[in-house]
């Protein structure tokens, strides 16, 4: 009898192992192998300095019902300047996120998103919601001149996409205390079809992934609530089936010139009328949720959410989209929000109290739900003295990268690094003509023409 219970118990064991180990919410992250650090810009210099807090994720654990994330919050790609007078740089958090593996709906009244962390990221980044924190009727908070530093009182919240673009890094980030976050999709402003910030001008056009309209958007983080957040694009049918479409947010600024209700008619404290001072879009009551657009598969729900296959997840489950308009400029509620879809579990822990599994990552490089669509960007091409390579993928570990001259000789090597798309090469030595980049991404290496004219 007891030897059954033993075979019952390993049987039971080993099911549970290869579940697990199948789980996005575990496989997924971005750990960090080999000793990535943090880097940061300073103002007026496009040159990084190295920083020595290990970036992306160092540990994943998992029991049962939860797995744990380490992390120090900061991000293989480069962080910084912010241009809007933050002194803050991005530093460690050094935190233990604790996520459901079995995440659930919740059927109740649905939990609003709050200032400060509301999910993260693969490479164990912030996420924050739409808002900056400040309203206009507020003591000490206000828009009207008041110390920054308090809190809103919930009536004209403002949106931080708009009121602080001018301090987001290329990669659309920046810190609060330290604390670097995302409140949108992580890609950079370079690359939007429509360039809404200059930031990337002097500093290098990096960010978490590129978006690529040609394939399911990877997935790219996990709400507190434990449900996927993916990027822009997806499968336009909940089935799978239609193509690739640019997934699609059911909120749309109101035709309003004044300031004086919410979307539903009630009447609120008088917010400033719609200026350019205090453009349409500023607050989040600016916005109202259109419920008929969820009819169209492609459009989400209030939640910024639908239920539906993606490569990680073929049998289907509620997913969150970082919405962006047809230029690929940020859309609102941009990630999660106003509210959860699903029962709010997950934590900042000081301490796993539980016994745990630690998940090893057995990568290959590049994401593996798209390996097979890798594309490789150079810019500029022609050059004179920088060029940059840029890899439209996640990549799960650093991706080799040499330059070779047009007789084949082998000039430098460099890396693409985990979680970031970017790397570069200084050519103002090289002379004029035809050089060859190799990119190794794994399952093969591909080969791009690069020009020089000096």
């Amino acid at each position: 009898m007891m030897k059954n219970k033993l075979v019952i118990f390993s049987l039971f064991l080993s099911a549970f192992i290869a579940n697990a180990q199948t789980n996005p919410v575990i496989t997924k992250w971005l750990q960090n192998t080999t000793g990535i650090t943090g880097r940061h810009y300073v103002s007026g210099n496009y040159t990084p300095i190295t920083d020595a807090t290990l970036a992306n994720v160092q540990t994943v654990q998992y029991s049962a019902n939860n797995v744990y994330v380490s992390t120090k919050g900061i991000p293989a790609y480069i962080t910084g300047p912010f241009l809007d007078g933050n002194q803050s740089l991005a530093t460690s958090t050094n935190a233990i996120f604790k996520f459901p593996l079995n995440p659930v709906q919740n059927t109740g009244t649905a939990t609003n998103t709050t200032g400060g962390n509301i999910g993260v990221f693969i490479n164990g980044v912030a996420l924050f919601d739409y808002r900056d924190g400040v309203s206009w009727q507020n003591s000490t908070n206000s828009m009207k001149g008041g110390p920054l530093g308090g809190t809103g009182d919930g009536v004209w919240n403002r949106d931080a996409i708009v009121a602080e673009k001018g301090g987001f890094d290329c990669s659309k980030g920046h810190p609060a205390m330290g604390n670097y976050h995302h409140h949108q999709n992580p890609s950079s402003f370079k690359l939007d079809l429509t360039v809404i910030s200059t930031i990337c001008t002097l500093y290098a056009a990096d960010g978490l992934y590129t978006i690529d309209s040609t394939q399911h958007s990877p997935l790219i983080g996990f709400a507190y609530d434990g449900f996927p957040i993916y990027g822009a694009y997806g499968y336009k049918n909940i089935d799978g089936t239609g193509g690739i479409v640019r997934i699609k947010s059911s909120y749309s600024l109101r035709n309003i010139t004044t300031r004086t209700t919410y979307s539903t008619g009630a009447t609120v404290t008088t917010g400033p009328a719609v200026s350019t001072t205090y453009p349409l879009g500023l607050f989040r009551e600016d916005y109202q949720y259109n419920a008929t657009s969820t009819s169209t598969p492609d459009y989400l729900d209030a939640h910024n959410g639908r239920f539906c296959v993606t490569p990680e997840y073929p049998n289907g489950i509620y997913c969150y989209f970082t919405t962006v308009d047809a230029h690929w400029n940020s859309a609102y509620p941009y990630a999660v929000g106003p509210t959860f879809y699903g029962t709010k579990v997950a934590t900042k822990v000081n301490s796993i109290t539980e016994t745990v599994s630690t998940y090893t990552a057995t990568s290959t490089g590049l994401n593996d739900a798209i390996q097979d669509k890798v594309s490789v960007n150079i810019f500029p091409n022609p050059s004179s003295d920088l060029i940059a390579i840029q890899i439209n993928s996640i990549i799960n570990k650093n991706i080799l990268v040499e330059l070779y001259d047009i007789a084949g000789r082998f000039i430098e090597k460099t890396s693409i690094v985990q979680g970031s798309t970017i790397a570069y090469f200084d050519t103002i030595k090289l002379y004029s003509g035809e050089y060859f980049a190799k990119i190794y991404t794994g399952n093969e290496v591909v080969t791009k023409k690069i020009m020089l004219v000096k």
